[in-house]
């Protein structure tokens, strides 16, 4: 009778929760999902979209274009609040405060000043959360209470023009940064649980691109966009394995993760078009073979994602695309400009894409290769917005300005 009555109370709670649209929600720990690619995983699209979307909650956290990552039911959300850096750990259902930590954080000066807060988003691994500030500040915080493990600063006051946008990641018991600026930086790999510094490539500084990470040839590689280069670092070692000229020109720059499948390393910038080359290993190092390039279309300030052998993404003017990946060819671009100056962050769903310009408008089209077609279109927020929105089951977290909000598909 018991092992009924319980079994009974396990389904209801599986009912409730499907419900909810919260059972198997996956996590969004880093920048650009679990695998720095953009996609979504169990995301079951309604039958037909609502007229709008229910909010739930909506919270002030500090100004910032970082995108929250989300945790079991935590999110970690990284801003500014006057003159300190700050990272909240929220509840998701609710918003609550459960911890937070701060610092007094740089001046934010220049024509990056009308945007103070951070923009790197948090990485969280082995119980840790890794946040890299506008100043080059990189933090070390124990997940489940806030406590500081570690904290860097190893180019004072060294940064980017625009300051440092680029964000860290977490890889095999490191966390990896790109830190400094043009002509006096480095990738640096500090040892998780203590800060120990484990290698470090210096020959180029950061531009705003953010690393992933791929295995070609049977070697794990760091892949990043820097001042000047695409680079493929060995993360164990830290050492170069190969690299190909991308420098931007003028109001160009080099700020869109490269996009890995399998072999094939696909990256674009402004003024350069988009790429796509093959890793191969030649004896003790490494080759970078091109496969196509299309000099049509690129993007600035965000990264395509990749769905059934197609690239979708927002370009430098503004414009929806879609690039045939296998061939480089450019299949379709939408004739509307979203948002302005190519700001926007573009999801993978599955069976659908959302793309957010700052504009605030969350468009959600069909991964289609032949034509543009969209299928609802949802007014977010009513400031500009330049962070991701973190789809988990049936929720939507957006962070625009000052706020971040839970909305809800249903």
């Amino acid at each position: 009778m018991k092992k009924t009555n319980l079994s009974r109370a396990v389904i209801v709670v599986c009912v409730i929760l499907v419900g909810t649209g919260w059972a198997f929600a996956e996590d969004w720990p880093q920048w650009r999902g679990s695998n720095r690619d953009g996609k979504v995983s169990g995301f079951t699209a309604p039958a037909k979209w609502p007229k709008e979307l229910t909010q739930k909650w909506k919270v002030t956290v500090g100004t910032g274009d970082a995108t929250p990552a989300l945790v079991g039911d935590k999110l970690y959300v990284f801003t500014r609040q006057g003159s300190e850096e700050v990272t909240l750990c929220l509840k998701a259902d609710d918003g609550k405060e459960v911890w937070r930590d701060k610092y007094e954080a740089q001046a934010v000066t220049g024509a990056a000043s009308r945007h103070p807060g951070p923009r790197s988003t948090p990485a969280v691994a082995g119980g840790k959360v890794v946040t890299l500030g506008v100043g080059g500040v990189l933090s070390c915080l124990d997940a489940a209470t806030g406590k500081l493990v570690w904290r860097k600063d190893p180019y004072p006051k060294l940064v980017p023009r625009f300051f440092t946008s680029t964000s860290p990641i977490i890889v095999d018991g490191m966390a990896i940064a790109q830190l400094g600026k043009a002509g006096n930086g480095a990738i640096i790999a500090y040892g998780l649980a203590k800060g120990d510094e484990k290698w470090r490539w210096a020959v180029e500084g950061p531009e705003y691109a953010s690393p992933v990470v791929m295995t070609a040839g049977g070697v794990k590689q760091i892949v990043t966009l820097t001042e000047k280069h695409i680079v493929g670092i060995g993360a164990a070692d830290g050492k170069l394995l190969w690299q190909l000229p991308f420098a931007p020109g003028r109001r160009a720059y080099n700020a869109a993760t490269p996009i890995v499948d399998g072999d094939t390393v696909i990256y674009t910038g402004a003024g350069r078009g988009t790429k796509a080359v093959k890793i191969e290993k030649k004896g003790d190092g490494f080759t970078a073979k091109e496969l196509w390039s299309n000099a049509d279309l690129a993007t600035q300030y965000n990264t395509p994602v990749l769905t059934d052998g197609f690239l979708f993404g927002l370009s430098n003017r503004s414009n929806l695309f879609c690039i045939n990946a296998q061939t480089g060819q450019t299949a379709w671009t939408d004739s509307a400009s979203h948002g302005r100056g190519g700001f926007g962050a573009v999801v993978n769903a599955g069976s659908c894409i959302l793309a957010l310009p700052s504009s605030s408008d969350l468009i959600v089209f069909k991964p289609d290769g032949k034509a543009y077609s969209e299928i609802a279109r949802y007014k977010v927020s009513e400031t500009p917005i330049y962070a991701y929105p973190v789809i988990s089951g049936k929720r939507v977290f957006v962070k625009d300005q000052d706020s971040l909000a839970m909305l809800m598909v249903e």
